[in-house]
Formats: structure tokens, sequence, C-alpha cells
């Protein structure tokens, strides 16, 4: 699906997860693993795993923010090191080694800590020679995906496939380059781009609800079944 301009196409994460799911039924019930990127990703990528009867694990790709400023980025780091700058970013925004490598290190400290969180003591599921999909809820500069790409080359699966509910289409084709494929509900060719516009019911993924997600899937696939949020319902979590 195309799209010219912004407009609410899914209910919440996980009503985005299964329409993502539905673009990737072929890798159902196959020697598959998907990968959330948390925060958002981990909601979406649950109802994929779910759908696909297909192993649920996170690779933690974050974003490398502007001093003073945030909201912008300039690169991402993953979970195992894996760094890629925006080099355009960079130079327009004049940035020096000292500003970079502080940056970097604040981010790398942070992952170290969400890693601790979320994995505990569990080694990361083996990937190598299995299809691998990679989950986020949308796509902004692209830089945290390609970032998680790069990442998980190193680990040698057989395939990579990047997907998301949503993203610019040029963002989109940049990614193409990067991926084995790129698979997406819809391509938008706004002038600008909020991943947020295109959720009904859109809120921050908080760490409990991270966690809550990974439980979920293991009670789904291993335990009692639990329903998920429908789609004219916003999630709510268990407590």
């Amino acid at each position: 699906m195309r799209l010219s301009a912004a407009a609410p196409i899914f209910e919440n994460r996980y009503d985005a997860g299964r329409q993502l799911a539905e673009k990737l039924a072929e890798y159902s019930n196959k020697s598959v693993v998907v990968l959330g990127i948390p925060n958002g990703g981990i909601a979406v990528a649950l109802s994929v795993a779910l759908a696909l009867n297909a192993d649920l694990d996170l690779v933690i790709s974050r974003k490398i923010p502007l001093p003073l400023s945030p909201e912008g980025g300039f690169g991402s780091v993953t979970d195992d090191g894996t760094i890629i700058y925006n080099e355009e970013v960079v130079k327009t925004a004049g940035l020096s080694q000292q500003q970079i490598n502080y940056q970097v290190s604040q981010v790398r400290s942070d992952i170290r800590n969400r890693s601790l969180l979320y994995h505990r003591d569990k080694p990361p599921l083996a990937i190598a020679g299995r299809t691998v999909i990679i989950v986020d809820d949308g796509l902004a500069s692209g830089y945290t995906m390609r970032a998680a790409v790069e990442s998980l080359r190193h680990r040698k699966p057989e395939k990579i496939i990047a997907a998301v509910p949503v993203g610019p289409e040029h963002v989109v084709k940049e990614l193409e380059a990067v991926a084995d494929r790129v698979v997406t509900c819809a391509v938008s060719s706004a002038p600008r781009f909020y991943v947020a516009d295109y959720y009904r019911y859109w809120h921050e993924i908080t760490d409990s609800e991270v966690l809550h997600c990974l439980k979920e899937w293991r009670m789904r696939r291993y335990g009692p079944k639990i329903e998920l949020p429908e789609r004219n319902q916003k999630p709510e979590l268990s407590r």
C-alpha cells in the first residue's frame, strides 16, 4: 500500500503485527527467528512471532542522539557494539570526535543496562543458518534497523528480512540495499513522516511491557492461551 498522506491504518502495535504477519505468511512454521527491536518493536514482533509460530527474541539497537537535540539522531549502536553513523548529519551538525565518543558511550551504557534487564543470564537465540525477521514499529531515518541488520550479519543467518508496518518510501528503498528483503504493510510518500501518525492508539512502550511481551510469547507458545488486544481496544497489561 502506498500512502501520500498520513492517516491511522493500525489500531495499535499488536494490530500492526497481525497485519504485518499476513505479509510474512510464507514463513509460517519454518525455521524462522523473529527479533523485535525494543522498545516499540517488541509489541509488533510478538504478534508476528505468534502468527508464524516462530521463535522470538530481541536485538537491541538504539539511536545515537544529537547533543542538545535528543529527538534527532546521527546513527545507531547495537548490543554487539556495531555502530553506524549518518555522516551527513555528523557533518551538518559539526560534531567533534569528543562529542561523538561521549554520545556513543552514553548509548552503550543504556544498551548494557537494557540487555541485563531483558536477557538476564539467558544467551541469545542461535540464528546461524536460519531466516531472521527483524521487526520494528516503523522506520524513521532507518538507521536503527540498518544497524540491527549489520549486527546480525556477524551471526551468519541464512537470510535477513527487515519487516515494519510502515516507513517513508525513500528509506524503505535505502534499506532494500542492506537487508535481503524488506516487508512492509505500507510505504509513505508524505513530505513529513512520523510513525505515530499511522497508529490510532500510540504510547511509549515501557521496559515492563517489553518483559510482559516476552513472557506472553512464552505463555502463548508453551502454556495457556492469552488473547491479545482486539483491533478496537487499547492494549492493557496484566499486572
